[in-house]
């Protein structure tokens, strides 16, 4: 069972589950793939909070992942399944046939033993392989999908996601995203093969506020319970927003307000706009 839910026998623990990672095979990490991973506390180079309400949380080492796969023909064996603080999603160990040992994104059905390959021909479509999209079958579902050639993976990378491929047009292909956006990206991309494992992350329910700060997330203060220099909608006498749509600290809009820059090179790319919980299907 994946999902453990716990008896309500505190406050904290009462409606509180915890994901059991019952694929997770091995249990320390590979040493030449850990680097230090510093503490920003939301902050830039400037010390001065960008982000807010990040800081404290339990010390971590980042894994190096290989977004890239550019060992191509060279047979890759899984060592095992990890769990990646870093991440939502798990990461497997693969070591390839000259002894190089490389961290990848563990799609769903991936185990101990299994062989994974990356190459820029068609190869058998199996999980976790990765090739270029203008070799997969169309109606397969990929994860760590480039949006440049060669960039790296970009796009379906957390936890339980994955991009359906629809079809294929000239040097465009079109996929279908997990927030049901449609998307061209250029055929020459590499993806791979297979959904995000883990894909029970997002039952989870964290039960109490501790469990938030070990993340480090800390708490969120309404914007008109500030002042009027450190949020737009503060100050003013009693509760009043200034008479202006909600935004976030920084003025981004917020509650469905529009973000994207207008006029990107990328807009002649995106067919259709995601679907959202509050207004629907969003137009271009």
């Amino acid at each position: 069972m994946p999902i453990r839910k716990y008896k309500p026998t505190t406050p904290g623990r009462r409606n509180a589950s915890v994901n059991t990672h019952a694929e997770v095979t091995k249990r320390t990490p590979e040493k030449s793939l850990l680097r230090p991973l510093n503490k920003k506390g939301g902050r830039n180079n400037q010390g001065k909070i960008t982000v807010q309400g990040r800081g404290g949380g339990h010390k971590r080492r980042y894994r190096v992942i290989d977004f890239k796969r550019t060992k191509d023909d060279m047979a890759a064996t899984v060592i095992g399944i990890e769990y990646d603080p870093n991440r939502s999603c798990h990461i497997a160990l693969v070591e390839y046939e000259d002894g190089i040992r490389r961290y990848i994104l563990a799609p769903v059905g991936i185990a101990p033993g299994d062989t994974v390959l990356s190459s820029k021909k068609a190869i058998e479509p199996n999980p976790g392989c990765c090739m270029p999209i203008e070799f997969i079958p169309t109606g397969l579902t990929l994860h760590a999908v480039e949006f440049e050639p060669g960039k790296g993976a970009k796009i379906c990378r957390s936890a339980g996601v994955g991009a359906r491929l629809t079809n294929r047009e000239g040097q465009w292909a079109t996929l279908v995203l997990p927030s049901g956006e449609l998307r061209q990206v250029s055929i020459r991309c590499r993806a791979t093969i297979g959904q995000v494992g883990n894909t029970d992350h997002q039952l989870v329910k964290l039960g109490k506020a501790g469990r938030n700060r070990w993340l480090g997330r800390r708490p969120k203060v309404r914007g008109m319970a500030m002042s009027h220099h450190d949020h737009p909608l503060g100050g003013g006498e009693g509760r009043s927003k200034g008479g202006r749509e909600p935004a976030s600290a920084s003025g981004t809009k917020s509650k469905g307000g529009r973000t994207r820059q207008r006029g990107k090179a990328s807009d002649a790319r995106i067919l259709r706009r995601r679907k959202s919980r509050r207004y629907g299907q969003l137009k271009l």
